[in-house]
């Protein structure tokens, strides 16, 4: 009975693990590519402003859904989940048509803040 207790407890701590990093999967994009297109192009501020298309809308959560899943070049890691999972939810709240949740961009993309901890 202890045995069956014991690896049920792994493979919960397993399926745990897993579900922390979304299986192992893979960022669809790098870091440098999800600045150059959520922030360089300047697409974060148009879905900030209101005047982004739904697609570009659904570009922006699907950019900040693989900076997520990007390790930090540097820094704490928790710290990187933190501010990479707020700008995930609001991106994704902005794509379904909250406008304040778009708005809040404006103070969740703060650049020097984040390369100050992790670039």
């Amino acid at each position: 009975m202890k045995l069956v207790a014991a690896g049920t407890m792994v493979l919960f701590s397993f399926v745990l693990l897993l579900g922390d990093n979304e299986a192992g999967e893979k960022a669809k994009f790098t870091i440098p590519q999800v600045m150059a297109k959520a922030h360089k192009s300047g697409l974060y501020k148009k879905v900030a402003a209101g005047e982004a298309s739904d697609a570009e809308k659904k570009t922006l959560a699907e950019l900040y859904t693989a900076l997520s899943k990007n390790e930090p070049p540097m820094g704490d890691a928790k710290a990187w989940k933190e501010k990479t999972t707020a700008l995930v939810k609001a991106a994704e709240a902005a794509a379904k048509g909250d406008d304040k949740a778009a708005a809040s961009l404006k103070k969740l993309v703060n650049c020097k803040a984040c390369h100050d901890a992790h670039k």
